[in-house]
């Protein structure tokens, strides 16, 4: 009786396994590696069916000759089948994850690219649109300058280069910000340095910037807007959230890699509570942006240990 009800319980197990199985045969898109499981599964079920009934009527002959054994055979032969296809299943799961991570890192590969065309074109409009017609307007107003007249004529006149003046600054810091010559003409390590340089001509934090890599050493453009763009947004993140007074910056390339080590002296943050995507620190952004070249971007940090952070791309 034992028996009975322990085969009865089998065969209910191996019945209902057989269903799942045969159920995700078009889950699975009708593969053969799935569908032999789902043969292998019934054929167990049938094979205990055969043993209850045999058992339950006190004969067992069909056990005593071959074919019991070439059942089993035939069972071990579809499940063996049907794991080692199976193993194709997963790979294609695997590529197709892939080919999703790629196809992520095109995206925003272009995105980026888009991105710096446009800030390259609005700076040129900047740059040749509006500037010569500021100077031209500077140039007419000390024309104007020299004529005789009343002082308060010539106050006005004075205030007015001045405020054209620093128009045309703005507009080549602007123009500067949107799209760095100095990135395009002399390569991440100058660019990094200028902008450290003009950073702190404000007086208000200390940036030291260390490398031993020159103009010389050019990469993939794609690969330099990248890092300096990730470089500046850390340098504003600190500026705008941290309360530091020092920051150090260094650039070095260590064989096929480019490393950028980033260290502030600010309050830090707790890294388990705090999301810097919802704070308007933007790292989220910065570690999309090393994605896209397959670069690698690490943060660490704690209230009152500042920030430190590594940037890696290879080349």
């Amino acid at each position: 009786m034992v028996r009975i009800v322990a085969l009865l319980i089998s065969i209910a197990f191996q019945v209902f396994a057989a269903v799942l199985a045969i159920r995700l045969v078009r889950v699975t898109k009708y593969r053969a590696s799935w569908i032999l499981i789902s043969i292998g599964f019934l054929l167990m079920a049938l094979k205990q069916v055969i043993k209850l009934i045999q058992l339950i009527n006190n004969d067992f002959s069909f056990y005593l000759r071959p074919a019991d054994d070439w059942l089993g055979v035939i069972i071990s032969f579809v499940f063996t089948a049907g794991v080692f296809l199976i193993g194709e299943m997963f790979y294609s799961l695997s590529r197709a994850e892939r080919e999703r991570k790629r196809a992520e890192r095109r995206m925003t590969r272009a995105i980026i690219q888009t991105e710096e065309r446009e800030r390259r074109r609005f700076a040129k409009d900047l740059h040749d649109g509006l500037g010569p017609l500021l100077s031209t307007a500077r140039m007419s107003i000390s024309a104007l300058s020299q004529l005789k007249g009343d002082e308060h004529s010539k106050a006005v006149l004075d205030n007015a280069n001045t405020v054209i003046n620093e128009a045309v600054e703005s507009i080549k810091e602007i123009s500067n910000n949107l799209s760095p010559h100095v990135l395009t003409n002399f390569g991440l390590a100058s660019a990094i340095r200028n902008f450290a340089q003009r950073v702190g001509q404000t007086k208000s934090i200390n940036i030291n910037f260390d490398t031993k890599l020159t103009d010389a050493d050019r990469f993939d453009s794609n690969l330099e807007v990248v890092l300096y763009r990730a470089t500046c947004e850390l340098i504003n993140n600190t500026i705008k959230h941290a309360e530091a007074t020092k920051i150090d910056i260094s650039l070095e390339k260590i064989q096929r890699t480019i490393v950028i080590k980033y260290d502030d002296n600010g309050k830090g943050f707790d890294q388990e509570t705090v999301r810097p995507s919802e704070n308007g620190m933007g790292l989220s952004n910065i570690s999309s942006r090393l994605n896209s070249v397959n670069g690698v971007f690490v943060i660490n940090s704690a209230p009152g240990d500042g920030v430190h952070a590594i940037l890696k791309v290879k080349v």
